[in-house]
């Protein structure tokens, strides 16, 4: 159960006051459901209002605090001409006028804020209009005696929807009010290392900055926000792989023989990384302890083979194994490199998508309960309820960012510990295989297979489409097939992109029946026909949307032409570019920009022109973009960070991660005094499953 003294920070946002049923969904669409989710949305910038000056030395443009007498209310003789309020000050011989302007005006409450003949504190932006000082709708009107509560660096949040600063800001007060300082996680010397004060302190500091210096990542009070998140995220994990690693595994020991087999059968031989990650992955199943391997290999290194190398063991022992995949085109790509192999050792090889239906499903489903069926290959289908095995011992997820960690779980639960082995071929760089993936151990392919060549990556202007577009027609003249990606599949106005039906009619009228289309909308079997005919050299132009990003091998392709480059993601384009260079055939990637290009923009697409090493490239896109949008904002398998920033936290990162294994060490059930505060943290953070498994041992 949750700690009761946090009970005030999980209430629904609306339970302060003054939040209606109208700012409700604002507030949940831009920060979160939760009070505590307000105190998380950090300050962006600050206003600083602590510049008093006399009426006489203001000027247009200047940001300043005034003291001033209320002289005269002069009301319209209409509601869309400006109130004005006459005001002076004692700044001079004969003062300083200034005006107060304000539109659809309420005279009641104006008469109220400014009475005539009284001292009153604005504070705003001073304007010159035809000779006259003027203040349009001051921010803040208050009384002498309340001076201080003006004269402060008064915080700008991130805005979006339809909340406005005013509100927002009065929203995080009243979430800060029901904030109260919690027992302290962290050791006194690590505090006074970094002179940090306590985390109630540090909130406070963060929302109420002194000094513009206090909005910096590496703020004092920012950067114990930051770590109490690290924290929380790293000991989490480390509860996880522990669970797991507490359920024990299952040795796996095959002889060899179908291995033996399917290695005979390859038209190459393994790369030196090749080799090492099976070794790594086979003595994890040779072991007792379950396995949970991270396999990450870059774009066309060879990460199915060593899986599939891997199941084979599994089959040897006497059990069954499955490869799930996120989409069909995909799964249906691993089935046309696993098929022959799994022939040449004697396997049978069934696959399960949302396709398969009626009597074909029955009896794909019946072969896998029998046991008939060594290997399953498949989609999420392969979870669902009716699917049973005989006995899964080995499960393979590729792309597993696109898959929750209840997911991975689900398909583990259909065999007896089950050991997992996970594939990306999107790189991770090594803060985030801390964050996202601690709970695992990782291998990775660093090697490209012999004989593939560099790719030929060019940053072209959209203006130079119909040379673009000639370019093709030669290469295609010379036998080359080309991917032609467009970023939507119908045209929005509002982005203003290519649509890829609009480029399939334009390639159409070009090059004939010779181009065809897929995008995400059409069904599995249309699909795969369009994949067929570019494969066998039936068309030579496949114009598609990023349904193309993983898993299509066509060794034939040589040149990627990308549309609106700069709307991309660099892990995407580099995802994108891998599908062609996969032969010994040169290939040339184009990238193509609609001017003018934003900075960002400009440093992606230099990145891509400079490297083709995805691990380098995944460094510089964490630099660039953040890890909350690497791997896709608010993807089930990346717990999202709010207050840590991994490109600018990284030395945080390795204390944190030294921090909670230290912790788990010498406080294994978190039961000591701090080992209960670290347990308010887990809750603080939202990591209550890691709580329900330090309760269920």
């Amino acid at each position: 159960m949750r700690p009761e003294i946090l009970y005030p920070l999980f209430k629904p946002v609306d339970s302060l006051k003054g939040v209606g049923p109208r700012l409700k969904p604002a507030l949940e669409r831009l920060a979160g459901p939760h009070v505590v989710d307000l105190l998380w949305h950090l300050p962006s910038g600050a206003v600083d209002r602590r510049h008093q000056c006399p009426v006489n030395q203001a000027h247009h443009g200047l940001l300043c605090t005034l003291t001033v007498r209320v002289l005269q209310h002069l009301k319209p003789p209409t509601r869309s001409r400006p109130y004005r309020v006459l005001c002076e000050d004692q700044s001079g011989p004969s003062g300083g006028s200034l005006v107060l302007t304000f539109f659809h005006a309420h005279a009641d409450y104006l008469g109220k804020t400014l009475p005539e003949g009284e001292l009153r504190v604005v504070s705003g932006t001073i304007e010159d209009y035809n000779g006259e000082l003027q203040m349009t709708h001051p921010e803040h009107i208050v009384r002498v005696a309340d001076i201080a509560t003006v004269l402060t660096l008064e915080p700008t949040y991130p805005l979006t929807y339809t909340v406005s600063q005013k509100v927002l800001t009065k929203a995080i007060r009243k979430a800060l009010d029901q904030t109260t300082a919690l027992a302290e996680w962290h050791d006194p010397a690590l505090l006074g290392k970094h002179g940090w004060q306590t985390w109630f302190e540090s909130l406070h500091r963060a929302h109420h900055p002194d000094d513009l210096t206090d909005l910096e990542a590496q703020a004092p009070a920012r950067q114990r926000l930051a770590y109490d998140e690290l924290l929380a995220n790293q000991l989490a994990l480390r509860l996880v792989r522990r669970a797991l690693r507490r359920s024990k595994g299952l040795a796996i020991r095959g002889d060899g023989r179908l291995r033996a087999r399917a290695m005979d059968s390859l038209a190459f031989t393994l790369t030196g990384s090749q080799t090492t990650a099976l070794g790594e992955i086979i003595a994890d199943m040779e072991s007792d302890l379950r396995m949970l391997r991270l396999l990450q290999g870059d774009v066309g290194s060879g990460k199915t083979v060593v899986a599939f190398l891997a199941m084979l063991a599994a089959v040897e022992a006497g059990s069954q194994a499955v490869l799930m995949a996120p989409t069909e085109i995909l799964a249906r790509q691993h089935l046309a490199t696993i098929a022959p192999l799994a022939a040449a050792a004697g396997l049978n090889v069934a696959i399960l998508t949302g396709r398969e239906k009626g009597k074909t499903r029955a009896a794909i489903l019946e072969d896998l309960k029998s046991g008939h069926t060594h290997i399953a290959i498949g989609t999420h289908a392969l979870f669902q309820d009716g699917v049973a095995f005989a006995d899964l011992r080995m499960a393979v997820i590729d792309e597993q960012h696109r898959f929750g960690v209840h997911q991975r779980l689900e398909l583990a639960a259909k065999g007896a510990q089950v050991d997992i082995l996970v594939m990306t071929a999107t790189p991770i760089p090594r803060t985030l295989m801390l964050t996202a993936y601690g709970d695992m151990d990782g291998s990775r392919l660093v090697e490209k297979p012999a004989g593939r060549r560099p790719i030929d990556t060019r940053v072209l202007p959209s203006s130079k489409l119909s040379e673009i577009a000639a370019g093709v027609r030669r290469k295609v003249k010379a036998g080359a097939r080309v991917y032609w990606v467009c970023p939507l599949v119908e045209d929005n106005e509002t982005l203003d992109l290519a649509a890829a039906e609009e480029r399939f009619k334009d390639l159409s009228q070009m090059f004939g029946a010779r181009v065809g289309l897929v995008h995400g909308r059409m069904k599995g079997q249309d699909k795969d026909a369009v994949m067929a005919d570019f494969k066998s050299g039936a068309i030579d132009i496949l114009v598609a949307t990023t349904v193309i990003e993983v898993g299509v091998d066509v060794p034939e392709a040589t040149v990627m032409v990308i549309e609106h480059a700069e709307r991309f993601g660099l892990a995407q384009l580099h995802q994108l570019r891998g599908r062609v260079g996969r032969g010994d055939q040169a290939s040339t990637c184009l990238l193509v920009y609609l001017a003018p290009l934003s900075k960002m923009a400009q440093k992606r697409l230099k990145i891509m022109r400079e490297t083709e090493d995805g691990f380098v490239i995944a460094e510089e896109d964490l630099k660039l973009r953040g890890a909350g949008e690497l791997l896709g904002t608010r993807q089930s398998g990346l717990p999202e960070l709010r207050l840590a920033d991994l490109a600018l936290h990284q030395d945080l990162l390795a204390t944190a991660t030294a921090d909670a294994k230290l912790v788990l060490q010498t406080d294994p059930d978190l039961h000591s005094p701090r080992g209960q505060a670290l347990r308010c943290l887990l809750y603080l953070f939202e990591r209550d499953a890691a709580i329900k498994l330090l309760r269920s041992g």
